[in-house]
């Protein structure tokens, strides 16, 4: 027989807590040593194909991360293939306003001269307003005399004829009007300027016989058609959009109303209706405004929503070209039995309503905002605070952007200055059922 290793049988003892003890303990046999070695083989090979899978997992990880960052700097820098999507952060989802200042919600303003802000404390005076309602100020920079309220900044052509007067620091007014935080607008009086005119008859309306031609009042007028009246314009413009303020508003941007107009001859060609010559002068002025970061805002007469006025103003060409119009809707300038009303300027409040209801019609469509033009003096008839309130009421029913009040000399109402009324309330909602 063969040989081969294994155990000899032997008789086992017992421990004497009856655990069996071996005196022969068991020896490997050659079939023992041929599993292991095979078993130790198999447990090698799992390690290594361990060990490779992790490092094929941790490549392709590494890879994956590579490809992200290299995509997102793709992404970030539009680099790559053409038609890249760029995403780059968005620092904000609100519209950014192209203009330096916002615009109240509701404009309740007053109309301040130059010559007022001569006098010791007026500016203050206004200003304390405010606690009234007040939000924003008109201030003259260039007024119908042909004055320019300033000389730091003033266009060289007002410094030689002496039109720039020293009515006011133009940054000094806008540091202290801001830092009350009221909205200011700078008034621009386009066409009528009596000084400029007869220092420079070339830039002037003429009569037929070459003379100056002059208003009721004698006050000569530049000519509109004139590109040249257009730059000083609105050099003097600039010069106050430039000092700060946030608004300029061109008022008698028209043709004359008042005078003889039959004997009217306006130098150089003119072959552009009348119309069209008001609003390419308006778009000039907003291409050279808007870029400063400031509106730009037209006033116009009160009647001109409901006749052709014969003077180059209709509100829904100038509405398509300016950020505001404001129409000039003083009751006492309406004739009696205009909108059927026996005297228009008994019926604040029904005479405005008439007018802002004929500019809505003009207007619609247009981007233009209505801030009417109040009266706040009197002119036929004493003028108090219930007339002023109801010419309020009236812009509000007609959604308007709020509303300016006009006193030449400065005298106002503040009382009426307050906001709007407050908004209605909450609807109550049914408790839930839960």
């Amino acid at each position: 027989m063969a040989f081969r290793w294994g155990r000899t049988p032997a008789p086992t003892l017992a421990d004497c807590d009856g655990s069996i003890y071996d005196p022969f303990p068991q020896m490997a046999t050659a079939s023992n040593i041929e599993y292991g070695e095979a078993r130790r083989v198999r447990r090698e090979a799992r390690r290594r194909q361990v060990r490779r899978r992790r490092l094929a997992a941790f490549g392709v990880l590494a890879a994956l991360s590579v490809a992200a960052v290299l995509g997102l700097v793709q992404l970030v820098t539009g680099a790559g293939a053409a038609g890249t999507v760029s995403l780059t952060p968005v620092r904000s989802a609100a519209v950014v306003s192209p203009f330096r200042a916002p615009l109240p919600e509701e404009i309740r303003g007053v109309h301040v001269t130059g010559p007022l802000m001569t006098l010791t404390g007026k500016l203050d005076s206004f200003l304390a307003m405010k606690k009234d309602g007040l939000n924003t100020i008109e201030l003259d920079v260039k007024d119908e005399t042909g004055n320019v309220a300033f000389v730091k900044g003033a266009p060289a052509l007002a410094l030689r004829d002496h039109a720039a007067r020293r009515y006011y620091d133009p940054a000094e007014v806008v540091r202290k009007v801001h830092k009350a935080g009221v909205y200011l607008i700078g008034r621009v009086v386009s066409f009528e300027d009596p000084i400029t005119s007869v220092a420079h008859p070339e830039l002037a309306i003429h009569r037929s016989d070459g003379s100056l031609w002059r208003t009721n009042g004698g006050l000569g007028w530049l000519n509109p058609y004139s590109r040249a009246v257009w730059k000083y314009d609105v050099d003097v413009a600039v010069a106050a959009a430039k000092a700060g303020f946030d608004e300029i508003q061109f008022d008698y941007v028209r043709f004359p109303s008042d005078g003889d107009l039959s004997v009217i001859r306006y130098p150089g060609r003119h072959t552009q209706p009348m119309g069209e010559t008001v609003a390419a002068f308006l778009r000039y002025a907003v291409g050279r405004l808007h870029p400063l970061g400031v509106r730009v805002s037209a006033d116009v007469f009160g009647l001109s929503a409901t006749h052709d006025l014969g003077i180059g103003q209709y509100p829904g060409q100038v509405g398509e070209v300016v950020d505001a119009i404001y129409p000039m809707v003083y009751p006492s300038h309406y004739r009696p039995g205009e909108y059927n009303l026996p005297n228009p300027n008994a019926a604040p409040g029904a005479t405005v309503s008439h007018s802002l209801r004929d500019f809505r019609v003009k207007l619609a469509g247009g981007r233009a905002t209505l801030v009417p033009w109040l009266q706040d003096f009197s002119l036929g008839r004493s003028y108090t605070a219930a007339d002023v309130a109801a010419q309020i009421a009236a812009a509000r029913r007609y959604n308007s952007g709020g509303f300016m009040l006009w006193n030449a000399g400065g005298i106002y109402t503040p009382q009426e200055l307050h906001g709007s009324s407050a908004p209605p309330p909450l609807p109550v909602l049914p408790t839930p059922q839960l």
